[in-house]
This record gives structure tokens, sequence and C-alpha cells, in this order.
């Protein structure tokens, strides 16, 4: 753990009063939100909207919000047909795409209701197929089920045994949607500081939690929320809890269809998708902006930040290495892993997986796009969490599970990260 020394007489209290240490220690907010994507600043947004006049301070470490995950993703506003009933992704899911196409009505950002196709191309496909669609139903989303001369309807160019149609799924720019929860916890009276990467942290039982930047100022609070994605394993030790569970960063490759070539998708396909894994596979996606993205594989990254295959940062690989589920993962799903990296490494490969939904497409018509890095939780057995993991300790809530659809579900999110944060709040002051 960063030493801490410099925060640790970060709380003014008057000696000999620990019977309400909360009321006597001077605090810069009333909740403190570390991480400035998507899930953190709906956390924000709700907390200024549950309790208004509640001070909530946002610490973002880039320049600006929603750079790593929010805003390297394929923009989809996700229905929720994939999640087991009953889970939070499933619930949220299927709550905060409603939301997020009325949040985007609202404040102007652009958005498109495309539907979506789930496309079995071989027999084998099909139990997996009927599966989602008895899944679909059980979380009261409207699916209808196509045959070959069907799919065609909707994607002229896209071949497939079957398939089922998803109408309530869309595309949006989850950035805009980020920058304007951003001004919207701004005029609330809130702070976003951008550039303010938190170094250290210091909590004291009933009093509240003091963190410090890397650059050195410090920041007091009653009560901390834990959105560090990526880092949130590390935010979550650095207040002195200990997390079930591992961050292990997978990076997502894209291509982009050549713009003279995008006509041949008019909005979402995706292909049947492995139970085993909570990754989709390499679907098709239309954008707001008309570009078509093939994508993402996945596949290790050496740093937490690995968009690049060069890009390596030791002390991070050795913490995934160190961790034992990183290796439990490998030994179960080596096969899969073999695959992913195969198209990773050569675009021949990943055409292949492309052409299986859409064949007229070959390596010429690929271009490389921007990669994202999925930051997946691993328990020490080497389960992949599949469901949104929020966990909460004195003075703390932690969100430590958050990939996709946690841009789709955010709004929902948010709203039960700001309740479990009020509830701390109460809680100090009884």
């Amino acid at each position: 753990m960063e030493d801490v020394s410099t925060v640790s007489s970060a709380f003014t209290v008057s000696p000999g009063s620990p019977a309400a240490p909360a009321r006597r220690a001077a605090y810069d907010c009333d909740v403190l939100v570390v991480g400035g994507g998507i899930v953190g600043l709906a956390a924000a947004y709700a907390l200024t909207r549950l309790r208004p006049g509640l001070k909530v301070t946002v610490l973002e470490k880039e320049p600006g919000p929603a750079r790593h995950q929010t805003g390297r993703n394929s923009g989809v506003i996700h229905s929720g047909v994939y999640y087991r009933p009953g889970s939070l992704k499933a619930r949220f899911a299927v709550r905060g795409a409603a939301e997020t196409v009325k949040f985007c009505a609202e404040h102007g950002i652009p958005h498109r209701i495309t539907g979506k196709l789930i496309v079995a191309t071989e027999r084998a496909e099909l139990p997996r197929l009927h599966a989602l669609v008895q899944r679909g139903r059980k979380n009261g989303i409207p699916v209808r089920e196509l045959g070959p001369a069907q799919i065609t309807e909707y994607e002229p160019h896209v071949r497939g045994l079957a398939a089922i149609h998803v109408g309530t799924t869309g595309v949006c720019d989850f950035g805009a949607v980020a920058a304007e929860l951003a001004r919207l916890v701004s005029a609330a009276g809130g702070e976003v500081r951008c550039g303010a990467e938190v170094a250290a942290v210091d909590r004291r039982p009933g009093l509240g939690v003091a963190v410090r930047t890397a650059a050195g100022a410090v920041v007091r609070a009653r009560a901390m929320v834990n959105c560090a994605g990526l880092h949130c394993d590390r935010v979550a030790r650095l207040a002195g809890d200990v997390p079930p569970v591992r961050i292990v960063p997978f990076r997502g490759e894209y291509h982009e269809l050549a713009p003279e070539r995008a006509g041949l998708v008019r909005g979402l396909v995706y292909p049947v998708p492995d139970p085993a894994f909570p990754f989709l596979g390499v679907h098709l996606t239309r954008g707001v902006d008309g570009s078509v993205h093939l994508g993402p594989n996945a596949v290790p990254a050496l740093a937490r930040e690995g968009y690049g295959r060069g890009t390596v940062r030791p002390r991070e690989l050795a913490g995934t290495l160190a961790w034992p589920g990183t290796w439990r993962v490998a030994r179960r799903h080596w096969r899969y892993g073999a695959g992913e990296l195969r198209r990773s490494l050569s675009k021949a490969a990943f055409t292949e997986a492309v052409r299986r939904l859409l064949p007229e497409v070959d390596a010429a018509d690929l271009r490389p796009a921007p990669a994202g890095v999925r930051a997946q939780a691993v328990g020490p057995d080497g389960a992949l969490v599949d469901d949104f993991l929020i966990t909460e300790g004195p003075h703390t809530v932690h969100v430590l599970n958050a990939p996709s659809p946690a841009a789709t579900a955010a709004l929902p999110i948010g709203r039960e990260v700001a309740r479990r944060a009020l509830a701390t709040l109460d809680a100090a002051v009884r």
C-alpha cells in the first residue's frame, strides 16, 4: 500500500470528543466518488438527485471523463436478453436500456434504436439460440424468432440458419452521455475534478475517508464510492478492504468496415454466445455516425490500460500473474483463449469470424480501429464473475465488477450505489 502519512492527520477533531467525531471533523465533501467513467458519474448524479444539497466530488485521473471502458466500446444499448433472470445485469440492463434512450432524447445525445439480430450459423448453436429466446422472455424482452429468409429482410447481406430479433437494442454515444452527467453533477453543486489520480486513502472508523491524489491534494469525505473500473480492486485495497476478486484486464480489438462497404450492415448483428464466457463474440455494430465496427475479440492485456500489444507494465502484469485465479482461468479455458489469440494475431482469422455472419466481406474490407480493455473481475478459484459486483466497507462502497452492459445499465447502477452510500452516511450519524 502507498504511504498514507500525508493524509493520516487530514481530519481535524477536537481531542477527547469520541462521542460525535463525524460532526467535529472537517470535510471537503459528503461523498467522494473515485472514477469519472459513466458508472461513477451516474452514481454522483444519483446522489445529487436523491439528496439535493449533498456535496459530491468526483475524482478522475484522466484529463476528461469517459477515457477508458466508457469511451472505448461499440456504443451498444443492450436489451438484457443475455443475462440470467433475476441477476443485477438482467434487471439493470432492461431498466437501463429504456432510461438511456430517454436520457439521450431529453439531452439531445445521438442515439438510434436499430434492433439486433442474434444469428446461429451452425446447427450446434440452435439449442443455445432457443435458450436465449426463453431467457429473453423471462426478462420481459420481446424477441422474434426468424428463419433464413426472414434474416435477410432485416439484414440482406447476413446469412444464418436461424436468428432472433431483439427490437429494443440500439446505439448511442456513451462518451456524450458521461459528459452530460458530469455537467448535471456540476450544475447541482457537485464538483468533477479531472487529472486527479488517487494515490493513497486513509479511512478512519467513525470519521470518514481522506484521499491524497498523485499531485498531493487531500480530499476529506464522510464516505467514498469506488468506481475506478480497471483500478477498482487497487482502490479498495488502498481503503483497507480486501476485495474478493482481482481485476484481470482483457483487451478487445476492433476493426472497422471500409466506408464504401459500410452499407453491408444496417444495424446490429451478433453470433450466438458461448454461455461459459461473459464475452459476446465478434459482432457487427453500425454506430450513430454510420460507421460499422467489427469485434471485439478478448485477449489478455499486459497492463490495466494495455490498449496496444506492446503496452506492458511489469508491476501490473506481476500482480495479475500472482493472482491464483489467473492461472486457473488459463488452465480451464485455454482452448477458447487460443482461438481469441489467433484472431488477434491473424487478420485472416479475424476476417473468418466476421464472414460467418457476413460472407461478402474479405480482409481488404477491414481497417484497424481503436481497442478497448475490459475490467474483468476474477475470483481466486478462476471463476469469471458474471454479474455486477458491489461491496461495502466502513464509509465505502466499491463497484468491483461493471463491464458490459454497465454503460447501458449505468443509471440504475448509479442509483443502487447512491442508495448504499447514503445508507453509509446515515449510519455514521446515528
